[in-house]
């Protein structure tokens, strides 16, 4: 368990570049600033996902998890986070009641003072609803009290929706736009990791430089380049309005 006055960071990625393109400048400014950020992947992405890679018509299954996982780890190394790989298959993902279990273990360690998670309701993707649903049903069990594990029940941590390919398609309305100017090239250089998606680092590039003007017209500093968006599930507690 971390240190009790350092961050906890917990991100519940469904595929293997999912947390990469979505959350990585999170992640970096979190392990920059000495939080303990875990990624807990649930697939490599291995059928859906892969596109790069299945355009070779000698590819193997087993290859294209093996390159998905060594891309995925360089990537969280340069993004500062530990991860943890489950091999839950992918299109469909399916999350078995062990796999949970080992979930809600992991969260119950990590007490995380932050989880990181996709949208409730993406129509393209419904993997990636799965990786919410898990989220949520895991925070839930993790903080039982009448569930007895080697580690002690969690409080209530926030929980972050990242930023999914189409928002405007999964009723995504962020209310968090995150300053990740100072960690920018490093989300750069995790991104140039994934191979079998090279097409979306442009685009996540661009996502960022207009995430990053629209920080600055919501009052952020000018100095603010590239940002991402995020969505908080619960409410912020506070004593007053500023």
């Amino acid at each position: 368990m971390p240190d009790s006055t350092s961050k906890s960071i917990v991100v519940l990625s469904a595929h293997s570049g999912d947390f990469v393109w979505r959350a990585g400048g999170a992640i970096a400014l979190a392990s920059e600033a000495g939080a303990d950020v875990r990624v807990i992947c649930l697939s490599f992405g291995e059928r859906g996902e892969s596109q790069g890679l299945w355009a070779d018509p000698e590819m193997s299954l087993a290859t294209v998890k093996a390159i998905r996982e060594k891309e995925a780890a360089e990537a969280a190394s340069i993004l500062g986070a530990q991860i943890d790989f489950l091999d839950l298959g992918d299109y469909p993902l399916r999350v078995s009641d062990s796999a949970f279990n080992a979930i809600v273990a992991s969260i119950r360690r990590a007490d995380p003072d932050v989880l990181l998670t996709h949208v409730a309701n993406d129509p393209y993707n419904r993997d990636h609803n799965l990786a919410h649903e898990t989220l949520l049903r895991a925070r839930m069990v993790a903080q039982a009290q009448g569930l007895k594990t080697d580690a002690p029940p969690i409080g209530a941590p926030q929980v972050l929706m990242f930023e999914p390919h189409q928002p405007e398609i999964c009723g995504f309305v962020p209310n968090l736009l995150l300053d990740i100017t100072e960690v920018f090239e490093r989300k750069q250089r995790a991104m140039q990791c994934m191979s079998a998606q090279h097409h979306l680092i442009n685009y996540y590039t661009d996502l960022a430089t207009r995430r990053g003007v629209q920080a600055v017209r919501n009052g952020g500093a000018k100095s603010i380049k590239h940002a991402e968006a995020h969505q908080r599930l619960f409410p912020v507690v506070g004593k007053d309005l500023i």
